[in-house]
């Protein structure tokens, strides 16, 4: 038996349906919007640690110039000497005007991550790199002000790596964050992004 419902009593059913996803998707976009807006808003601020060199550095100390800013740590097996090598070569690209941009590498890992063991590890990439690390209140904090996650995960003999954020961050001369910096493309293409901000 084909039993059919009379166009009367289907449209109000199709009406009601529609009427559900709209409401659905407007309150989905109230509370992403809701999410989105503050954490973007909310990305840097106040932290004080110190560089490979035992010297001080802060927010502060990032005014004046743009700056790219990463996460991570130097036992990291990939990610983190793949994008420092991408950061050096867009800092080569950049020649003379590199001088008037930052680029920070912050440890995730400042049990392990000294300023001496930071100083070796990035002896292996350009100069212009400054790594930051200091006690694990100091990076707790750093890691909070930018929303980076990092999390330890042991591992059978006893070591551990660290789960971390992975993105670059450009921050502009004023030290607020501009947009996360995609190193994906040519080292030219990045120096002529990042000269936009110099």
């Amino acid at each position: 038996m084909n039993a059919r419902l009379p166009a009367s009593r289907l449209l109000p059913l199709v009406a009601a349906f529609l009427l559900g996803l709209i409401v659905i998707f407007a309150v989905v976009i109230h509370i992403v919007g809701r999410s989105a807006g503050p954490a973007l808003a909310a990305i840097g601020g106040p932290f004080q640690l110190e560089d490979q060199n035992g010297k001080p550095f802060s927010d502060r100390d990032m005014k004046g110039r743009p700056h790219l800013v990463f996460f991570g740590y130097t036992h990291c097996p990939d990610i983190c000497p793949t994008t420092l090598f991408e950061l050096s070569e867009l800092i080569k690209k950049l020649g003379p005007d590199g001088d008037r941009a930052g680029v920070i590498f912050i440890t995730v890992d400042p049990e392990r991550d000294t300023p001496a063991v930071m100083k070796d590890y990035l002896s292996n990439f350009d100069p212009h790199l400054r790594g930051l690390t200091g006690d694990p209140a100091a990076v707790a904090a750093a890691l909070k002000v930018y929303r980076v996650y990092a999390k330890k995960v042991p591992l059978k003999d006893g070591d551990y790596t660290m789960d971390h954020t992975a993105v670059v961050y450009l921050m502009d001369k004023d030290g607020r964050f501009v947009a996360p910096f995609n190193l994906k493309q040519t080292p030219e293409a990045a120096a002529n992004q990042l000269r936009r901000y110099l």
